[in-house]
C-alpha cells in the first residue's frame, strides 16, 4: 500500500468525525469537551495537505499527520469520544507505517523545523504564487472557455490552502508535538492490553480498542439492553466479573446454571449480534441513549423460540410464561439467553431440539423461583459437586447434558460403527422423538436417570454380530429395518396408482378400446378390489415394521395401526366378495344385478368421500381450519384412522392453490406422455401374441411372462424418463424466462436468447451494464433522475458509470491477482472513474481502434452532417472522439505555457465555432487529419515516460511537428481570423520559444490520463477485441454481467443487510500444496507443477510476470522465500485445497468492505467538497484499511472453518497445521474450529477431556485461543462430517449461514451479490417464508480431464435444469450439501444444518432438506448468483464418490424421513419428491434388471421355441406391433432420452452451434461409455445397500482423494475395485447374449434383435472395459506387460489374515467382498438370486445331440453327474497342490496322468457317441454358470461351509473363476497395446 493511500485513509478516517463535528451544536463546547469545530476543519486541512505533498516530499506528509494527530489529542485529552479515539488510533498507525518504510534515512526530527522551512521556499518557488494570479488575468483576457478557467481556479485554491497550512505549521510546531507523540507511544503500550484479552468480533472484557465495532449505534444499544436491571437478585460479591465492564443478565444465568466462562462469552457476542443485526434491520436513527427497539428483541425472541413454542403447542401444555405479550423486553432477552446458553452448551444434544426444549421448559421455570425469591443461588438441577466452587464452570454440563450424552454415546458405540443394524439400538432421532410425547415428562426435573431412557445396552463384543438384548430400551416411534419393502411403506399412493392404471389399461386394450361396453366397465371396477388389498398389504407393512418400537410406541399409535389392518382386512374381503358375487349375478341371463348396483355404490362413495376431501385440502384455508379443529375428537378420529400417525413434524407441509395448480398439470403432462407410451407401444402391441399363446399353444404362463415381464419392468421406470424429459424441457423455458438465455436492454424488457455468452456481446452490451447494475445491486442513490431530457440522461449515465467503475475495476483486480489476465488486459478492462468528468469515459478495450475509424470516416465524408451521423451508429466511437478530444485539449493546456498555451486555445476555439457552424468541413482539411493523429501518438508517447533532458527535448519536437501539420496541412489560412494572435505564434515559432516552456505531467492523475491518451489512439482492434483471453475470467465475467439483467432483490446498505457465516467443514485434506508434492515425479515423470503448467500455460505465464520472473522461467529459478510461497498458494488456488476456498470466501468480508466503505463515503460527501477538494465518493482506494469498513464487513460476516483434526496435527508437528496456521495470518477474520483433546488423571486413572476451541492468528502469527468449551466427551458418535458441523457452529454467527465444503470456489463479483440473496428471505416465496436459499454452482474442475468434463456437464444440469423446476413449480426442492444459505436461527433451533446418525445419515446433508421441509419450512433456488465447484476427476474416485452417494440413498429408503414425506406430502409432490431423491436410483437399480429380465426372457423363449413360433404366428397376421414393442424396450436400454438436459443445457448456456459442438465432442471422448459405466456403478451400490448395508461403501469412500490424476492405475487395482459391480455383471450379459445368439438366431436378421444385440453388448462393453479406456497410459505396452506380473503375483499369492490387505493378497481381497453378507435375510436372497445361473444347465443340456429327442429329468440327472465328475477332477488337482515338495514327481505324474485320461475319455466320447465338439462348447456354457451360482451361495452361507469343511475347495473355485475373468479382460488390454496408435502416453482421460 503507498504512502499516498495511507494518507488518504487517514483522512476517511477523520471525515466522519468532521462532519459530525460541524454538524454538532454548541452542546459539547458548553460541556467543556475539547476542541470545537474550528479545530476540525484544522485538521482536515491538515490531512488533504499531507495527501497532496505526499508525492513531493513524504517527510512533509510525515511531520504534518504528526500535527494533526497532536491536535487530535487536544480535542479530547480525555479519550471520552468514540469517534476521536478510533481517529487518534488509525492516525497513529500510519504515522508508525510511514516510519517503517523509511528503511535507509534514519528519523531526525530535530531539523523537522528546518526542513518544513525549505521545503515552504520550495514550494511557494514551484508553484509561481507570486505570478499566479497575473496569469489567471491573462487568461482571461485571452477568452479561455469557462472549463479551464474553473480548472485554475481550483488550482489555485489548491496550492494556497496548502501554502496556509505550512505557514500554520511554522507558526506552531514545537517540541510539544513530540511531547504528544511520547504520550501516545504510552498509550500504545496501555493498548497492548488488549492483545491479551482475545475477542472474537467484539471486544467486551477489553479493557481499551480500537476496533470500531464497539461504536456502532446498534452494537452499543444491545450491549445496554443486557445490562443487569432491577428485577435481577444481587450476585455475590465473590463472582468475578472482569472490570472493564458491568453485570449483565448472562453474567446472573452463569451463575445460578453454572455455565462454562467461554460459553458464555461466546454465547454474549452472539446474542448481540443478533440483536444489533435486527435493529440495524428495522433502519431506525441511531440516538444518544442507544436504546434497542422493543420490535427488535420481539423479533429475534420469537423467531428463536419459535420451535419450542410450538412444541408446547402440539403436546397442550402451558409455555414457562402465561401471556405472552404480557412479557417484558427485559425478561425476554433472560429467557432468550438461557436458551441459546443451554444451547451453547449442549454439544451433542444439538440434535435434540425437542429434548432441549424440554431443558429449557423447566430452566426457566427454576430461573422464576430464584427471580420470585429475590437470592442468586445455584439452581437445584446443576448442584455443584463441591459447595466450595471447584466445579462451578461445568456443573450444567455436568448435571443437565452429560447423563445425556452418555446414554447417546452407549448406543452409538452398540452401533458397531454402523455395523450393527440400525433396529438394534438407539439413534438421535429416537432419543429426540421420545420428548414428542408427554411421556417424557416421566424423566422429571433434575433428571431421573433410574428411568429406562437413560438405561445402557450391554457393550457388544468385538467381534459379535448381535447387540445385547439386555436392559435395552426400544426404538420409538420408528424401526429402520432393512429390507426394499420400505419402497412400498413409504410411498404406497405411487405404487398403488401405477398399479391400477396399468391394470385399466391393460383391461382396456385387450377389450379393443371399447370402453362403452358393459363388459368393459366390469372388468375396470376390478380396480376397487386391488385398491383394498394393496391397501390391506400397506397396513400389513405397518405392522412388520413398527416391531422393536412397540415398548416405546404410543398406545393409540399402535392401536390404529392394528385397526386399520382389521379395517382394510375386512374392506379387502367385503369388496372382494361383493365384486365376484358381481360378477356371478352379472353372469346369469336375466339378472336384476342387485349385488352389482351394490358394489358400484359402495365404490362411488368411497372414491367420492376420497375425492371430495382430495379437493378441499388443497385450499390453505382448509387446511387451517383443520389444524384449528385438530383438538376436536370427532376431527382427530378421522384424522387418526385415515391418515397417517400423527407427529410433531410433517404438519402442514400443504402449498397455496396457485402453486399445485402449476405443479399438477406438470405432473398431467408427465403421466399423459407417460401412459400414452405405456398404452400404445408396450401394453397394446402384446395384446394379440398374448392372444395367440393362449388361443393356439400349449405353453406354460413362463412364456406369457416372459412377454409381458420387460414391459412392467419399463412401465415402472419410464415415468422417470418422462419426468427427466418434461423437467428439462420446462427447466429450459424457465432459464429462457429468468433470463439466462437473454440480455435485458431496460428495466423489465429483454432481447430473446442474446445471452450474454462472449467477449464481443460484452463488447456490445457494456454501455448498459452501469445502469443494470445501479438496478441490481447498488443501493438506490438520491441523484438519479426520470426527467428524459439529453443533459438529465448524459448526467444519469455519468452518475450510473461513476459508481459502477469502483465495483468493476475491483472486479477486473481480482482477476489480475488471480492470473486470469494479463497486466496488459487489465489495463485495457479497467474503467476510468467518471466521477466530475463531463463524459462517461469507457475502459480502453471498448475504445480500440474507434479514433482512426473515426479518422477514415471524416475523410471520406462531405459535409459534418454525414461525419455525425457515422460516427454516432457507433456508441463507442462517439464517445473515443469526444474523450479524445476534451482530454487532448487538457493535456496540452496543462503542459504547454505562455504562447504554446494561446495556440492550443485558438486551435479548440476555432474547432468549437466550426462545429457550430456546421463548417468543420470546410475549415479543416479532414482527409489530412491522420497526420494529426501520427503526431499527436508521437507527443503522448514521449510525455507518458519520466521528465528527462532527451524526453524534453523529443516533446518540443513533436510539439513542433504538430503544429507544422496543423499550420500546413489542416487548416485553411484564406477562412483564419484572429490575425494578430497568428502574427505573435508565428513570431514565438520563427524565434524558437513557442514550445520551450513545458510543465512535465507529473500529477498522477494527468500522467494516468496521459497514458489513457495514448493507448486510445495506439491499441488496435485486433488487440482488444478478443479480451480477455481466459476461458475462465471471460465465463466469469459473461456470467456476471449477465445476471445484472435478471430479476434481483433491490439490496440495501450493508448496515441493514442480513449478517451471516459461512461455515466449511475440514477433515484431512490438502490445505496448501508443498513444493515436495508440487514437484513429485509419478511414474510417467510427470509431477502437479509441471501438469498445471501445461492445462493452464497462460495463468502461468501471468503468475511469473506478476511476481516479476521471465515468462520461460521455471520453478527451479524461484529461490526468494515469498516467490516459492506464492508459487505454493497459485499451485493451489487450481486444486480443491482449503487455501482455494478460504480465499474464495474471504471475497465476502472484501466485498462488503468495499461496499460499505462507498456508501458511508457517498453519503457524507457534497457536490462542493467534490469540487474544490477532489474529493470522490466513489474512490475505493484504500477501503480495505477502512476501520469502520471492516468493522462493518465484521458485524454481517463471519467464516469459520471446522478442523476437527487441527489439535493433532498440531501436536504431531503436521505440515497441514502450520498451513492453516497460515491462512490465518493472511486472513485476520478467519476462525478456525477444532477438538482439542486433553489427557488428564481422575481417580488415579488417564482420562480424556474433548474441549471445542475457537483460535485466530495473533500479530505475531501465533493461536491466539478465543474460547475453550469443554464437551461432555468424545463428539464424534455418529457420522464424521456432520458431527464436525455441530461442535462447531457455536461459534457462527449471523441470520443466515452458508454451508461452503472444502473442494468449492467464489468469485469477488458474485461475493457483490450476497446481500440480494439475503434479501430472499423476506420475498414471497409462497405459503412460508424460505428457510434454505438454493445456490447455482459451476463445476471449476471440468478442463482438467475429460472425465471432469463429464461429470462437469451432468453436475451442471442437475443444479441448473434441475434443481431450478425442483424449487418452481415443483415445490420439493431439497438440499444437496453444496453451497445452499440456510435460515440460520430456523435450523439451529430444530436439530441444526444436518443429521448424524451412523450410517443411515450417511448423505448427511440432504437430511436437512428432509427436516426443514418436515417443520414446513421453505426451500427456494435462485441462479443469479453462482459458487465453484470442484469434483473428482478420476475415474476411481467418480466411481467411489457415485457408490457413496447411491449407498447413501439406499441408506435413505430406510429412513424415517423418507417415510413421513412419501406419507404426508400430497400425490403430486410426493410422486416428485421420490423421482428425485430415492426414486432415480430404483429407476436406475430397474434399468439393469430390465436388460436382465429382457435377456432371461427372451433367452426362456429361444430355448423353449415359443419364440420362433410366436414370431412366425405374428408374421401371418401381419402384426408389427409386436416388433414396435421391441424396439422401444431397445430406447429404454440404451437411455438416449437421459441425455435430453445435458443437450438443452448446453443449448441454454452456450447457443444452439456451441452446444452441438460440445456434445459432439463429448461423444467422441467417450462420454456415453462413462455415462452407463456410471449407471451400473449406480444400480449396484445401491441394491447392495438396501441388502446388506451401506457402511463398507462410506468407509471405503472415505480414502479417496481430490487431487490431480496424474498417474495410472494398475489393473489389479482396477480389477479389486470393480469386479463385482462390473465385470461379473459384464459378463453375464455376454453369456446371455452368446447363449440367444446359438439357440435364439432365427431372428438373426430381423432390425429388433440387432437393435437389442448392439445395444446390449455395448452396456457389457462399457462395464469391463470403461476402467482401462479412461486410464492414464491404459495402453502404454510397458507398463501392460508390468501389470499382467503384478496381477498374477497378487492373484497367487498366498496368505490372508489378520494384517494382510486386500491389494496384497487375492484371498485378503476375496474376505472383504465377502464381508457385507451378514444377516440371515441377506444370505436368503444372495441365495435367490443365485439360484438364476442354475437355469443355463437346464435348458442347455437338453439341447445337446448326445441324446437326441429324449427330454426326460434324467437327462438332467446325467448333467449333475457330469458336473460331479469335473468337481471331483477339479478338487484332485488343488489336493495334488498341497503335497509336500519332496513328491513333485509325483504330484505332477498324477497330473498329467489325469489331464490325459481326461482328453482320452472326451475324444471316445466324440467318437463312440453322438457328443459333438459343439456339445463341448455347449456344456461350458451350461456348466460355467452353474459353478458360479454354486460358489455365490457357498459364499452367502460362509459360516455354514466353513463349519463341513469346504471352505478351502470354495476358495479354490474362487480363485480359478477370478483368473478366467482377469485373463478375459486382460487379452484385449494387451492386444490393443500392440498397436502403436492406441498405446500413447495418455489417452481420454488427460486434456
Amino acid at each position: 500500500m503507498s504512502d499516498t493511500t495511507l494518507v488518504k485513509m487517514s483522512r476517511v478516517l477523520w471525515e466522519r468525525l468532521v462532519n459530525a463535528a460541524l454538524r454538532r451544536d454548541g452542546t459539547r463546547e458548553s460541556a467543556g469537551g475539547g476542541g470545537g469545530p474550528g479545530q476540525g476543519r484544522d485538521i482536515d486541512d491538515i490531512l488533504r495537505a499531507a495527501d497532496e505533498l505526499q508525492a513531493d516530499d513524504p517527510v512533509i506528509a510525515r511531520i504534518l499527520c504528526e500535527h494533526a494527530y497532536s491536535l487530535a489529542q487536544k480535542l479530547d485529552p480525555n479519550s471520552e469520544g468514540i469517534s476521536v479515539l478510533q481517529f487518534r488510533t488509525g492516525l497513529m498507525s500510519v504515522i508508525k507505517k510511514k516510519n517503517e518504510k523509511r528503511e535507509v534515512e534514519t528519523i531526525n526530527r530535530s531539523q523537522d523545523i528546518n526542513r518544513l522551512k525549505g521545503f515552504y521556499q520550495r514550494y511557494r518557488e514551484k508553484n509561481n504564487v507570486d505570478t499566479l494570479k497575473e496569469e489567471e488575468k491573462q487568461l482571461c483576457e485571452s477568452g479561455a472557455f469557462t472549463d479551464e478557467l474553473e480548472q485554475k481556479t481550483v488550482e489555485r485554491k489548491r496550492v494556497f490552502a496548502n501554502l496556509k497550512v505550512l505557514e500554520h505549521l511554522l507558526e506552531q510546531v514545537s517540541k510539544e508535538i513530540f511531547e504528544e507523540l511520547k504520550h501516545a507511544n504510552d498509550s500504545d503500550a496501555a493498548m497492548s492490553h488488549e492483545d491479551t484479552v482475545a475477542y472474537n468480533i467484539v471486544p467486551f472484557d477489553a479493557p481499551f480498542t480500537a476496533n470500531a465495532t464497539t461504536a456502532f449505534p446498534e452494537v452499543q444499544a444491545a450491549v445496554t439492553a443486557l445490562k443487569y436491571f432491577p428485577g435481577l437478585p444481587k450476585l455475590p460479591a465473590e463472582f468475578p466479573i472482569p472490570a472493564t465492564r458491568n453485570a449483565d443478565m448472562l453474567d446472573f444465568l452463569h451463575y445460578i446454571f453454572g455455565f462454562q466462562r467461554d460459553s458464555v462469552s461466546n454465547q454474549r457476542e452472539h446474542i448481540v449480534l443478533l440483536l444489533s443485526n435486527e435493529q440495524s434491520r428495522l433502519n431506525i436513527p441511531g440516538d444518544t441513549e442507544h436504546k434497542l427497539d422493543d420490535a427488535a428483541v420481539s423479533n429475534v425472541f420469537l423467531k428463536s423460540l419459535d420451535n419450542y413454542i410450538k412444541w408446547c403447542d402440539y403436546l397442550c401444555i402451558q409455555p414457562s410464561w402465561r401471556n405472552l405479550e404480557a412479557i417484558s423486553g427485559e425478561k425476554k432477552l433472560l429467557y432468550l439467553s438461557l436458551y441459546f446458553l443451554i444451547w451453547g452448551e449442549a454439544a451433542n444434544i444439538r440434535f435434540l431440539p425437542e429434548c432441549l426444549c424440554y431443558i429449557f421448559h423447566h430452566m426457566v421455570r427454576e430461573m422464576d423461583e430464584i427471580l420470585r425469591q429475590q437470592v442468586a443461588r445455584p439452581a437445584e438441577s446443576c448442584r455443584p459437586v463441591d459447595s466450595s466452587g471447584s466445579e462451578d464452570d461445568v456443573s450444567f454440563l455436568v448435571h443437565v447434558i452429560a447423563p445425556l450424552y452418555e446414554v447417546v454415546s452407549a448406543e452409538a458405540f452398540n452401533s458397531g460403527n454402523g455395523g450393527a443394524p440400525h433396529s438394534s439400538w438407539r439413534n438421535y432421532d429416537d432419543f429426540n422423538e421420545y420428548f414428542w410425547s408427554l411421556q417424557s415428562f416421566e424423566l422429571g426435573w433434575p433428571w431421573r436417570t433410574s428411568s429406562s431412557f437413560f438405561q445402557k445396552p450391554r457393550p457388544r463384543a468385538k467381534f459379535e454380530l448381535k447387540t445385547g438384548r439386555e436392559k435395552h430400551r426400544g426404538k420409538t416411534s420408528f424401526v429402520e429395518h432393512r429390507t426394499f419393502l420400505h419402497l412400498y411403506h413409504s410411498f404406497h399412493r405411487l405404487w398403488i396408482f401405477l398399479a391400477m392404471t396399468f391394470q385399466a389399461l391393460a383391461i382396456v386394450a385387450f377389450n379393443e378400446k371399447s370402453l362403452a361396453s358393459r363388459k368393459t366397465l366390469r372388468e375396470i371396477l376390478s380396480l376397487g378390489p386391488t385398491y383394498v388389498v394393496m391397501k390391506f398389504s400397506k397396513s400389513v407393512l405397518d405392522v412388520i415394521m413398527i416391531y422393536g418400537a412397540y415398548s416405546t410406541t404410543r398406545r393409540l399409535a399402535v392401536y390404529r395401526m392394528f385397526l386399520r389392518l382389521i379395517w382394510f382386512g375386512l374392506a379387502s374381503v367385503f369388496i372382494s366378495f361383493l365384486y365376484v358375487r358381481a360378477l356371478q349375478e352379472d353372469s346369469k341371463p336375466n339378472s336384476d344385478s342387485v349385488m352389482f348396483t351394490l358394489y358400484v355404490i359402495v365404490i362411488a362413495i368411497y372414491g367420492g368421500v376420497q375425492f371430495f376431501f382430495g379437493v378441499l385440502m388443497r385450499i390453505p384455508a382448509c387446511h387451517k381450519i383443520a389444524n384449528k379443529c385438530d383438538g376436536g375428537t370427532v376431527v382427530r378420529f378421522f384424522k387418526w384412522m385415515w391418515r397417517q400417525e400423527r407427529h410433531y413434524v410433517g404438519s402442514g407441509m400443504y402449498e397455496r392453490t396457485s402453486d399445485f395448480i402449476k405443479y399438477l398439470l406438470f405432473w398431467l403432462v408427465v403421466l399423459s406422455a407417460k401412459f400414452s407410451f405405456a398404452y400404445f407401444l408396450q401394453i397394446e402391441p402384446l395384446v394379440s401374441p398374448t392372444r395367440m399363446i393362449v388361443k393356439h399353444g400349449s405353453y406354460n404362463a413362463l412364456t406369457v411372462a416372459s412377454l409381458w415381464a420387460p414391459v412392467v419392468s419399463i412401465y415402472l421406470l419410464d415415468i422417470h424418463v418422462f419426468y427427466t424429459l418434461v423437467s428439462a424441457f420446462l427447466g429450459f423455458f424457465l432459464g429462457v424466462r429468468d433470463r439466462l438465455g437473454k440480455v435485458s436492454v431496460g428495466p423489465y424488457a429483454a432481447l430473446p436468447f442474446s445471452q450474454i455468452r462472449s467477449s464481443e456481446e460484452i463488447h456490445k452490451q457494456f454501455n448498459k451494464f452501469p445502469g443494470a447494475f445501479m438496478r441490481a445491486l447498488h443501493v438506490p442513490i438520491t441523484d438519479r433522475s426520470c426527467d428524459p431530457s439529453h443533459e438529465v440522461v448524459d448526467k444519469k449515465n455519468r452518475v450510473e458509470a461513476s459508481h459502477f467503475a469502483p465495483f468493476w475495476n475491483q472486479i477486473i483486480k481480482c482477476l489480475r491477482e488471480e492470473d486470469y489476465i494479463t497486466d496488459f488486459e487489465m489495463d485495457l478492462l479497467l474503467m476510468p472513474k467518471n466521477y466530475g468528468s463531463r463524459l462517461v469515459q469507457w475502459p480502453l478495450f471498448l475504445l480500440s481502434s474507434k479514433i482512426l475509424l473515426a479518422t477514415e470516416i471524416a475523410a471520406d465524408s462531405k459535409s459534418q452532417e454525414e461525419i455525425v451521423k457515422r460516427i454516432e451508429k457507433d456508441v463507442y466511437m462517439k464517445y473515443a472522439v469526444e474523450e479524445v478530444y476534451y482530454s487532448l485539449e487538457r493535456v496540452l493546456i496543462t503542459t504547454l505555457e505562455a504562447e504554446g498555451k494561446i495556440w492550443v486555445d485558438r486551435i479548440f476555439r476555432d474547432i468549437r465555432t466550426s462545429i457550430t457552424m456546421r463548417t468543420i468541413h470546410l475549415d479543416f482539411t479532414l482527409k489530412k487529419l491522420s497526420l494529426v493523429i501520427t503526431r499527436v501518438t508521437a507527443l503522448l508517447g514521449v510525455l507518458k515516460e519520466n521528465e528527462t533532458p532527451e524526453n524534453a527535448a523529443a516533446a518540443t519536437k513533436a510539439l513542433q511537428d504538430l503544429y507544422d501539420v496543423m499550420r500546413l496541412d489542416i487548416l485553411a489560412f484564406d477562412m483564419r481570423g484572429h490575425y494578430d494572435t497568428w502574427n505573435v505564434l508565428t513570431r514565438a515559432s520563427n524565434e524558437g520559444r513557442l514550445f520551450t516552456k513545458l510543465q512535465w505531467p507529473k500529477d498522477p492523475e494527468m500522467k494516468a490520463l496521459v497514458k489513457r491518451l495514448y493507448s486510445l489512439l495506439t491499441i488496435k482492434d485486433s488487440t482488444a477485441t478478443h479480451i480477455p483471453r481466459n476461458l475462465e475470467a471471460r465465463r466469469r465475467l459473461q456470467f456476471f454481467t449477465n445476471s445484472l439483467f435478471m430479476d434481483v432483490p433491490q439490496p440495501k446498505p450493508v448496515h441493514q443487510m442480513l449478517s451471516f457465516s459461512v461455515f466449511t467443514p475440514y477433515c484431512a485434506e490438502v490445505v496448501l500444496y508443498s513444493m515436495a508434492e508440487l514437484t513429485k515425479r509419478n511414474e510417467d515423470g510427470i509431477s502437479i507443477l509441471f501438469y498445471l503448467q501445461k492445462i493452464y500455460p497462460d495463468e502461468w505465464k501471468n503468475f511469473l510476470a506478476r511476481i516479476g520472473q521471465d515468462e520461460n522461467a521455471l520453478e527451479g529459478d524461484l529461490h526468494n522465500e515469498r516467490d516459492i510461497l506464492e508459487l505454493r498458494f497459485w499451485a493451489s488456488y487450481r486444486g480443491q485445497t482449503l487455501a482455494r476456498t478460504v480465499r474464495a470466501m474471504m471475497y465476502y468480508r472484501k466485498a462488503l468492505m468495499l461496499q460499505s466503505y462507498l456508501e458511508r463515503k457517498g453519503g457524507r460527501v457534497t457536490d462542493e467538497e467534490s469540487t474544490l477538494y477532489g474529493n470522490d465518493p466513489t474512490d475505493a482506494e484504500g477501503f480495505e484499511l477502512s476501520p469502520e469498513a471492516r468493522a462493518q464487513a465484521d458485524l454481517k460476516f463471519t467464516y469459520v472453518v471446522t478442523c476437527q483434526m487441527y489439535g493433532r496435527q498440531k501436536e504431531d508437528q503436521k505440515p497441514e497445521a502450520a498451513d492453516i496456521a497460515l491462512l490465518m495470518q493472511r486472513n485476520e477474520a478467519l476462525r478456525i474450529a477444532y477438538i482439542d483433546v486433553v489427557d488428564t488423571l481422575k481417580e488415579g486413572k488417564s482420562h480424556k477431556e474433548y474441549y471445542s476451541k475457537l483460535v485466530k492468528a495473533d500479530i505475531d502469527g501465533k493461536d491466539k485461543e478465543i474460547y475453550s468449551i469443554r464437551l461432555p466427551g468424545d463428539p464424534k458418535l455418529g457420522q464424521g462430517k456432520a458431527e464436525n458441523l455441530n461442535h462447531a457452529i457455536v461459534f457462527t454467527r449471523g441470520n443466515a449461514v452458508q454451508t461452503i465444503d472444502m473442494n468449492q470456489d467464489n468469485y469477488f463479483e458474485e461475493a457483490l451479490k450476497m446481500r440480494n440473496l439475503l434479501e430472499e428471505f423476506d420475498r414471497d416465496h409462497g405459503i412460508r417464508p424460505p428457510t434454505i436459499l438454493g445456490v447455482r454452482e459451476h463445476v471449476f474442475t471440468g478442463s482438467v480431464s475429460s472425465l471432469a468434463s463429464f461429470m462437469s456437464s451432468q453436475e451442471t444440469s442437475f443444479v441448473t435444469l434441475g434443481q431450478r423446476v425442483l424449487a418452481k413449480p415443483l415445490k420439493i426442492r431439497m438440499h444437496y450439501g453444496h453451497s445452499d444459505v440456510f435460515d440460520r436461527v430456523f435450523h439451529i433451533t430444530r436439530g441444526g444444518i444436518s443429521k448424524a446418525s451412523r450410517v443411515i445419515n450417511a448423505s448427511e446433508d440432504i437430511f436437512a432438506g428432509f427436516n426443514s421441509t418436515l417443520r414446513q419450512g421453505n426451500i427456494t433456488h435462485h441462479e443469479y448468483i453462482q459458487l465453484g465447484k470442484g469434483r473428482y476427476v478420476g475415474l476411481n474416485q467418480i466411481a467411489l464418490f457415485e457408490g457413496k452417494v447411491a449407498g447413501g440413498n439406499g441408506e435413505q429408503v430406510l429412513s424415517r424421513d423418507v417415510y413421513r414425506l412419501g406419507q404426508l406430502l400430497d400425490f403430486f409432490r410426493m410422486m416428485s419428491f421420490y423421482f428425485t431423491t430415492v426414486g432415480f436410483y430404483v429407476c436406475t437399480m430397474l434399468t439393469v434388471l430390465t436388460l436382465y429380465i429382457f435377456l432371461y426372457g427372451k433367452a426362456y423363449l429361444a430355448f423353449s421355441g415359443a419364440g420362433a413360433t410366436i414370431r412366425e404366428r405374428a408374421i401371418l397376421v401381419n402384426n408389427t406391433a409386436f416388433s414396435a414393442a421391441l424396439s422401444a424396450q431397445f430406447l429404454f436400454q440404451i437411455g438416449v432420452f437421459t441425455a435430453v438436459p445435458m443437450i438443452l443445457g448446453f443449448i441454454l448456456e452456450q447457443g444452439f452451434l456451441q452446444a452441438l459442438v460440445s456434445f459432439t465432442t463429448m461423444q467422441f471422448q467417450l462420454c456415453t461409455v462413462f455415462f452407463t459405466f456410471s449407471l451400473g456403478t449406480r444400480a449396484h451400490y445401491f441394491g447392495r445397500t438396501l441388502l446388506h448395508g451401506g457402511a463398507s461403501v462410506c468407509q471405503q469412500y472415505q480414502a479417496t482423494g481430490r487431487g490431480f490424476v496424474v498417474k495410472h492405475i494398475k489393473f489389479s487395482e482396477n480389477y479389486r475395485l470393480y469386479s463385482r459391480s462390473h465385470f461379473v455383471k459384464g459378463m453375464e450379459v455376454i453369456l446371455l447374449l452368446v447363449v440367444y445368439l446359438a439357440y435364439g438366431n432365427d431372428e438373426a436378421g430381423s432390425v429388433s434383435y440387432i437393435l437389442l444385440t448392439v445395444s446390449s453388448c455395448f452396456l457389457a462393453f462399457s462395464w469391463i472395459f470403461a476402467p482401462y479406456l479412461f486410464n492414464p497410459s491404459g495402453f502404454e505396452r510397458q507398463k501392460v506387460v508390468e501389470e499382467f506380473k503384478e496381477w498374477t503375483k497378487w492373484l497367487f499369492y498366498r496368505g490372508g489374515g489378520i494384517g494382510v490387505e486386500g491389494a496384497e493378497s487375492w484371498e485378503a481381497w476375496w474376505e472383504e467382498e465377502l464381508r457385507h453378507i451378514g444377516t440371515l435375510s441377506g444370505r436368503m436372497v444372495e441365495t435367490i438370486l443365485s439360484l438364476r445361473f442354475f437355469i443355463f444347465q437346464y435348458v442347455i443340456v437338453y439341447k445337446l445331440n448326445v441324446h437326441g429327442s429324449d427330454t426326460s429329468f434324467a437327462v438332467y440327472g446325467w448333467s449333475w453327474a457330469a458336473f460331479a465328475m469335473i468337481s471331483v477332477l477339479f478338487k484332485v488337482f488343488a489336493f495334488i497342490q498341497k503335497i509336500a515338495i519332496s513328491f513333485r514327481l509325483v504330484r505332477r505324474f498324477i497330473q498329467g496322468l489325469a489331464l490325459l485320461v481326461s482328453l482320452a475319455g472326451i475324444i471316445v466320447a466324440v467318437v463312440l457317441t453322438e457328443l459333438s465338439v459343439t456339445d463341448i462348447f455347449a456344456c461350458v456354457l451350461a456348466f460355467l454358470p452353474t459353478g458360479w451360482g454354486i460358489l455365490s451361495i457357498a459364499c452367502a452361507w460362509k459360516p455354514t461351509i466353513k463349519r463341513i469343511g469346504m471352505w478351502e475347495s470354495v476358495r479354490s473355485l474362487a480363485r480359478l473363476y477370478d483368473a478366467g475373468m482377469g485373463m478375459l479382460i486382460f487379452l484385449p488390454v494387451a492386444l490393443f497395446s500392440l498397436f502403436p496408435f492406441v498405446s500413447l502416453p495418455s489417452n481420454t482421460c488427460d486434456v
